[in-house]
């Protein structure tokens, strides 16, 4: 019998996550079959299954991205003096942020190392995805720390992380558009996008991976001239001499997924992390003033619907996991990781002003958009944990 849990994602339950739940589900069940939220039809595309799942007659299903937040009174997993991988803009705590209430999550590392030896994970995306992997390290850091081994320079955003007495390995990969992209000569702040072309610089690691996962959407509010087969076909916040309704990010995920399903050496898994909200700024943008203040996670019913763009890049997202995963017949891996639900209901989770001292004179705007470390961030790898227990 599955130990099932409130869990804490999204609307309808809640859950406080501990290693004891997580290993008590993996030992018990070929998928996750959390949460006392259950469904008796089939799946939605938000519960995750492998392709390869047996066929099993309909039973409650736990879908463990629907929930809400619940507070653990336990310290964090680590801390900004046990981690030196904390990134100085997300070092919150560092930096005299007065609140530590959003710090309410347990985990067991040694599960992890345990479940990742001999294999290799890549991070692609912006630098949410960078966010993602400090968190895994940081998490990590009280069992072992890894070993910089990247080939280029420390200024250099792609990195390489070996736990040796793991044989484990983690690719980091700056490409927030996931696609071939370059800045327009004279315009700083506006790219060139060729949305059938993927970033070779991730995709030509493709079979050294075990595991890769794909994020990006905030990018893709940039100024932007898209292209396809060297032709502009459309443009993001620049002016064109013609209408498109062409959507960057969807053609962009698009790209990427089939570049891996086609990719003739990858026998990995990709995880397709959905939006990391990006209005969680009150009081203006996040240029004219907006900030970041909330001391606690919004509930359930506090969370308007998504608009606007985020709407249209969660719906690209979803669209685009569900074509790949139709499509793949076997072939190709994907599984979604749907933060989105349970991330908007976190406002308390961002550096705000506590990503550097209040009197040092920087080009740095309130951060609205990362995540302090540690902070809720820490859950993308109990959900990651998951999503690679059964691969």
């Amino acid at each position: 019998m599955v130990l099932c849990f409130k869990l804490l994602f999204g609307p309808t339950a809640a859950v406080f996550l501990s290693a004891v739940v997580i290993l008590s589900c993996f030992t018990n069940a070929p998928y996750l079959q959390l949460s006392l939220t259950y469904t008796t039809g089939a799946p939605s595309h938000h519960l995750v299954v492998a392709p390869s799942a047996p066929v099993t007659p309909v039973v409650p299903k736990c879908d463990i991205f629907r929930g809400e937040w619940v507070p653990d009174p336990d310290s964090p997993a680590y801390t900004n003096e046990t981690c030196a991988f904390i990134q100085e803009h997300q070092n919150c705590m560092f930096y005299g942020r007065p609140d530590l209430g959003f710090l309410k999550w347990r985990w067991n590392p040694h599960a992890f190392l345990r479940l990742v030896a001999n294999r290799t994970v890549a991070f692609v995306g912006d630098s949410l995805a960078r966010n993602h992997m400090q968190s895994l390290v940081c998490l990590l850091s009280k069992v072992a720390s890894p070993k910089d081994v990247s080939v280029t320079g420390r200024t250099d955003p792609n990195k390489i992380l070996r736990y040796e007495a793991y044989n484990f390995t983690i690719y980091l990969f700056w490409s927030p558009f996931l696609v071939r992209s370059s800045g327009v000569a004279g315009r700083p702040g506006v790219f060139r996008l060729h949305l059938d072309e993927p970033d070779a610089g991730w995709l030509a690691a493709a079979p050294r991976l075990d595991y890769a996962l794909l994020s990006a959407a905030n990018w893709f509010t940039r100024q932007s001239y898209l292209h396809r087969r060297g032709r502009l076909v459309g443009g993001v916040y620049v002016p064109l001499n013609f209408t498109t309704r062409l959507t960057a990010s969807r053609h962009a995920h698009r790209a990427a997924l089939r570049a891996l399903a086609a990719a003739p050496r990858f026998r990995g898994r990709v995880v397709l992390r959905t939006l990391s909200p990006m209005s969680h700024f009150e009081g203006g943008a996040y240029n004219d003033g907006g900030d970041c203040r909330r001391t606690r996670p919004s509930g359930p019913n506090e969370t308007a619907p998504l608009r606007g763009v985020e709407r249209e890049l969660y719906t690209s997202q979803l669209k685009e996991f569900r074509k790949a995963a139709e499509a793949a017949g076997g072939g190709l891996d994907v599984v979604l990781m749907d933060v989105t639900a349970a991330m908007r209901m976190r406002p308390d989770g961002h550096p705000s002003r506590y990503g550097h001292w209040p009197d040092e004179k920087r080009a740095l705007y309130n951060d609205g958009i990362h995540w302090c470390l540690p902070g809720p961030i820490d859950v993308w790898n109990f959900v990651l944990l998951h999503l690679l227990s059964d691969h």
